[in-house]
């Protein structure tokens, strides 16, 4: 009798910060083959130290990632997290940056560094940077300013007209293309939308080969607007961002959290010029988009997060084509 193995469900998952590593926590441990493609973009605290000292692509991002879907033992990714803070010398660092750095002089090659460091703590799935070279994140501004380096873009005091990455000739791994083309799910996001997301589409060749895959492909809304990047902007107003960088329609689904805020959360992120994002699902409708509204959220120390066993179980269910039964999908 012949046995039929079911294949795993391909998904690429596009993006960075804590959104990209909090939602790949949930998805480690579903039968899913998973690959990340991480911005490379930081050029803030220990991620910019380094890349300025030793000319290589920010590591920051690719950290969190890989340690989110580690394997290891909890001692060693507590370990690999770990940031110094009573060193003059070593101040702010992380000891995963100082790692990718090392391996990166050892191997020559920061894409390699990342795969190595990735076998190393038995990650589940695979983790590439968006390109193998380092990134500037450039803004410009609705008063025809530009602001450059990803970590001041937030501070801007006018809204962003448009991100922009130098060189604009930044060259994606071939594993990456692959990926995409290989992919029955390509999802965008959850993450910063200028800072996080918006660097990965950037690079030619990462969205030339998203445009071209036959995947679904969905975009995980963020749960809050962003001072200095999204203030004010409802969940169409993110959709309409990324199509006007990536220069098409491209999604076919989007995920909105239906979740309140606590008062009290609600009023702490008030103060910071932060809201939950409102969802305009008419807009979204006439953008073509099947809208997906789910309770995805959580509020973690004060902070809301996106829940990663929720989301993740929901994705699951999306990319076997049964997305939950109460979903409220709205089709166009």
């Amino acid at each position: 009798m012949e046995h039929f193995m079911l294949q795993q469900k391909r998904v690429v998952i596009i993006g960075g910060g804590t959104g990209l590593s909090t939602l790949l926590r949930g998805l480690k441990d579903l039968d899913l083959d998973l690959t990340a493609i991480v911005t490379v973009a930081d050029d803030g605290g220990s991620s910019g130290r380094l890349t300025s000292a030793l000319d290589i692509p920010a590591p920051g991002d690719i950290r969190k990632v890989i340690a989110a879907l580690s394997d290891a033992e909890p001692l060693v990714e507590e370990m690999f997290q770990f940031r110094f803070r009573n060193s003059v010398d070593l101040k702010g660092h992380s000891l995963g940056n100082l790692m990718l750095a090392a391996l990166t002089e050892i191997t020559g090659d920061f894409a390699h560094a990342v795969k190595e460091m990735s076998r190393v703590l038995n990650i589940k799935g695979t983790v590439l940077p968006a390109a193998n070279q380092i990134v500037t994140l450039h803004a410009e501004m609705t008063d025809g300013t530009v602001i450059s380096g990803e970590s001041k873009i937030p501070a801007g005091r006018q809204p962003i007209k448009r991100v922009f990455i130098e060189p604009d000739s930044a060259r994606a791994l071939c594993d990456s293309v692959d990926a995409i083309h290989a992919a029955d799910i390509i999802v965008i996001g959850p993450g910063s939308l200028y800072t996080s997301i918006l660097p990965n589409l950037l690079v030619t060749d990462i969205r030339e080969a998203v445009l071209a895959s036959a995947a679904k492909k969905l975009y995980i809304c963020n749960l809050m607007t962003q001072a200095g990047e999204t203030h004010n902007y409802s969940s169409a107003d993110h959709v309409r961002a990324l199509y006007d960088h990536v220069g098409e329609a491209f999604l076919d689904a989007i995920l909105l959290n239906i979740a309140e805020l606590p008062p009290k959360t609600a009023e702490r992120y008030k103060q910071e010029k932060a809201a939950p994002v409102l969802f305009d699902v008419e807009r979204l409708q006439k953008l073509g988009l099947e809208v997906y509204r789910e309770d995805i959220a959580s509020v973690q120390q004060g902070s809301v997060r996106h829940e990663p066993r929720k989301v993740a179980e929901w994705l699951y269910r999306y990319a076997s084509g049964r997305p939950a039964k109460d979903s409220g999908a709205k089709r166009p």
